[in-house]
């Protein structure tokens, strides 16, 4: 079960659209992924009735991790410029493919003046409805999510659910587990990913987790409910069931 979707205030966007914008590219497989999610969001008998994306993969944009450990450039006007793109060419609301690059969020917002969906926020209530009030949560992401507190910080008194309990990997689990199967991925190397990230969410069982939130977009593409120990909530999975939900109930007002 999963909380109850909720479109996001309608803050404007470009007048009377339903069309979501997708700022992806980070990486190129993970914003495939989401799509997919989007797509299997949606009740569909035809085509028409599927929601309308507009797509930046720009794998370009400058390393999220590497910016934030102040080993590289900010990714910031890469993704900016992605997002001024999709706002170009019709979208009415911005979704960001990829965790890190939500600690540039309030920043994209900003620059861009369309209404967006944080990623962050969608997952915690789903991993919270999941878990329940007593409910351990662990977490899986690179060490920039995790270092940044970009979830374990996130103030949600304005989504009205309480600061869960979160459990983290290790150091050791970071370093030998969770950043060289996020790479594997990347690298398209599924099957050494898989074991690598399998280990990392056996660690947080053990450790008394009753739920893992996968925040990483790449995570999911190896591990899921049918060969994780505990749980999933998919990060990426929540957004685009949001996504889907906002831009069904645009379709819906502009009829009536």
């Amino acid at each position: 079960m999963v909380a109850n979707i909720q479109a996001p205030a309608d803050r404007g966007g470009a007048p009377g659209t339903d069309i979501v914008g997708v700022l992806g590219g980070m990486g190129p497989l993970a914003t495939i992924d989401f799509m997919h999610k989007m797509v299997a969001a949606t009740q569909a008998q035809v085509d028409q009735d599927h929601v309308p994306v507009i797509v930046s993969s720009i794998p370009q944009v400058p390393d999220r991790t590497a910016a934030f450990r102040g080993d590289g450039l900010s990714p910031l006007a890469a993704m900016v410029d992605s997002a001024q793109r999709l706002a170009a060419a019709g979208a009415g609301l911005l979704v960001i493919a990829c965790n890190t690059a939500h600690l540039w969020f309030d920043e994209i917002e900003a620059a861009i003046g369309l209404p967006m969906i944080h990623l962050v926020d969608a997952a915690i209530a789903d991993a919270s409805t999941l878990a329940g009030p007593e409910g351990r949560i662990g977490l899986l992401g690179t060490d920039a999510t995790l270092a940044s507190g970009l979830y374990v910080n996130r103030d949600l008194r304005h989504c009205g659910h309480p600061q869960p309990h979160w459990l983290l990997p290790t150091a050791a689990e970071m370093t030998d587990l969770v950043m060289p199967g996020i790479a594997a991925v990347k690298a398209g190397e599924l099957d050494r990913a898989s074991g690598w990230l399998l280990a990392a969410a056996r660690g947080l069982k053990q450790r008394g987790a009753t739920v893992v939130v996968l925040g990483c977009t790449e995570i999911p593409l190896v591990l899921d409910d049918a060969n994780s120990p505990l749980p999933v909530v998919d990060a990426t999975a929540a957004l685009a069931r949001r996504a889907v939900a906002w831009s069904l109930a645009r379709r819906a007002a502009a009829v009536h």
